[in-house]
C-alpha cells in the first residue's frame, strides 16, 4: 500500500505543477491547510478518495490518470471482471475497487468498496462535491451523515449530498461490503 500511496502522491503533484496550481490553491480547493495538503503530495499522509475526487473535478482532469498514471481509454462501454477493477487501498480499513476507471468521461465514479472491522470505536470523515449512492451487499456498516447516523445491512441504500460530512465503520467485528457511486 505504501508504494502506491508515494505514486498517486507524485501524480498528484505533477498534475498540479502542470497545470500551474499553487499549493495554496491546491489546499484551499480541498479545504485545508497548505501543510497538511503538501504531506499528501510527499506521501507522508494517505490522500483519501474524497481529496482525488475533489482535485479532479475541480482542476478538470480524471482521477484515473491519478489513481493508475493511465488515462481513460474507452468510449463505448466498460467491461470489469469480477476483481480485475482498478484497486485502490486508501486506509488500512478501507478498499476501494473502481468498476469504470478506463471510461472516458464518467458521469459517475463506481467503486466496489470493502470496509474491515476495527477496534477503533472513532469514525473518521470525509466530504468532496457532489453526490453518493451505497447499496450495502454484505454485513453491517455504520455509516454517519452530517449529525445523522444509522446500520445498512444487506438490500440497504443510501443517496446523500456527499459534500455532507461523512464516514463509515464495519459493526460486529466482520467486513462489510458495498456498491458506492459517486456523482
Amino acid at each position: 500500500m505504501e508504494l502506491q500511496i508515494i505514486e498517486i502522491a507524485a501524480r498528484l503533484k505533477t498534475m498540479r505543477e502542470t497545470l500551474e496550481i499553487s499549493p495554496e490553491k491546491a489546499a484551499h480547493t480541498c479545504d485545508l491547510p497548505v501543510v497538511d495538503y503538501l504531506k499528501y503530495e510527499t506521501g507522508e499522509t494517505d490522500i483519501p478518495v474524497s481529496i482525488l475526487h475533489r482535485m479532479a473535478r475541480h482542476f478538470g482532469f480524471d482521477i484515473t490518470t491519478l489513481l493508475t498514471g493511465e488515462q481513460p481509454q474507452v468510449h463505448t462501454f466498460n467491461l470489469t471482471r469480477k476483481g480485475k477493477g482498478v484497486m485502490v487501498q486508501r486506509r488500512r480499513t478501507y478498499n476501494y475497487e473502481s468498476l469504470a476507471a478506463n471510461f472516458v468521461n464518467r458521469k459517475a465514479d463506481p467503486y466496489y468498496v470493502i470496509v474491515e472491522p476495527k477496534e477503533d470505536p472513532e469514525i473518521s470523515v470525509n466530504s468532496h462535491p457532489g453526490q453518493e449512492f451505497n447499496y450495502m451487499l454484505e454485513g453491517q456498516l455504520k455509516i454517519c451523515i452530517g449529525d445523522s447516523e444509522f446500520i445498512l445491512n444487506p438490500g440497504d441504500s443510501v443517496y446523500f449530498d456527499s459534500a455532507i460530512p461523512h464516514g463509515m465503520q464495519a459493526m460486529n467485528g466482520r467486513v462489510a461490503r458495498f456498491l458506492a457511486i459517486v456523482l
